[in-house]
């Protein structure tokens, strides 16, 4: 029932590859230094310097089994009794973390003007809780949970009382987790999960987050979509770009002749867009240009 959370281990850099990393971020600073309207896209790799791991490994792929889809959440109550047991375990975890370095360098680099507009993958809200503002959420927030039949929206915090008043068994279970807060945690006692219900309803609980299978909302692309058309410049930051949720800008940028400069460590399916690509973890580079550009920045 209980496993162990995996240590988050970076690749280790040679004294060659620290000179070229140099290097990339004079590159970067000098590429965000020239843009006065950069749009910024973010993925897991962002936030994993918070203790929250990513999906996948330095070539792109799965680190561990997909994520739920969306038909089998929808249609199954064993599915759903599986995910809101892996959630019960993984939400503390998401809950707890705190913004990093890349997190608040991009809000700054915001408050300062050079980012028209942020948008993430991601569903923590750390950049929120870094001081960015107008955060476009493509996959939505793990903070909310909405009723599949009334509507009604609930705080994720709220609904994790419930799960720990009716599962007792689990309250200590610890297991590795994933971006989207699921514990990789395979229960056999999993027929006696009580799962959460609406307060108001007594309906179908879902976390307020886009599941594989599932099309983020026409008015989040149409907003970041504006916001790119009218960008001198684009910046992906942690982000593999294997969903094309996430791609299908980079692509846009590259049909329009917008620049692009990411940074990432590993491949992406956008590498070939790229006109500027930096491998080094993200809080370290863009506190470094972050430190160039706004030299009176300030964080924690």
């Amino acid at each position: 029932m209980t496993g162990s959370s995996e240590p988050i281990r970076l690749p280790e850099i040679s004294c060659e590859e620290q000179a070229g990393c140099a290097a990339s971020i004079d590159a970067l600073s000098e590429f965000v230094a020239r843009h006065d309207r950069i749009f910024v896209l973010t993925g897991a790799g962002v936030s994993v310097a918070s203790g929250i791991p990513g999906y996948r490994d330095m070539n792109g792929d799965w680190m561990r089994a997909q994520p739920i889809q969306w038909q089998a959440f929808r249609d199954s109550d064993h599915a759903r009794k599986r995910y809101w047991a892996r959630s019960m375990v993984g939400w503390p975890l998401l809950s707890g973390a705190v913004p990093n370095a890349a997190h608040h360098a991009l809000a700054q680099l915001g408050a300062a003007g050079r980012i028209t507009r942020l948008v993430t993958q991601n569903v923590d809200g750390l950049h929120q809780r870094a001081g960015s503002a107008g955060v476009v959420e493509l996959h939505g927030s793990i903070d909310a949970v909405i009723c599949l039949q009334c509507g009604a929206r609930h705080h994720r915090a709220a609904i994790q009382t419930v799960l720990l008043r009716d599962n007792p068994a689990l309250a200590n279970a610890t297991a590795a987790v994933s971006a989207d807060g699921d514990a990789h945690l395979e229960w056999d006692a999993l027929d006696e999960f009580r799962v959460p219900t609406c307060p108001d309803c007594d309906g179908v609980l879902k976390p307020d987050v886009v599941f594989f299978g599932e099309n983020v909302p026409r008015e989040r692309v149409t907003a970041a979509a504006q916001a790119l058309e009218g960008a001198d410049a684009m910046l992906v930051v942690g982000s593999s770009l294997m969903v094309f949720s996430g791609f299908r800008f980079c692509r846009w940028a590259a049909d329009a002749g917008t620049p692009i400069a990411a940074i990432n460590m590993g491949l992406t399916r956008a590498d070939s867009l790229f006109s500027l690509k930096v491998e080094a973890p993200c809080g370290d580079a863009l506190a470094e240009v972050l430190a160039r550009i706004v030299p009176s920045a300030s964080y924690r």
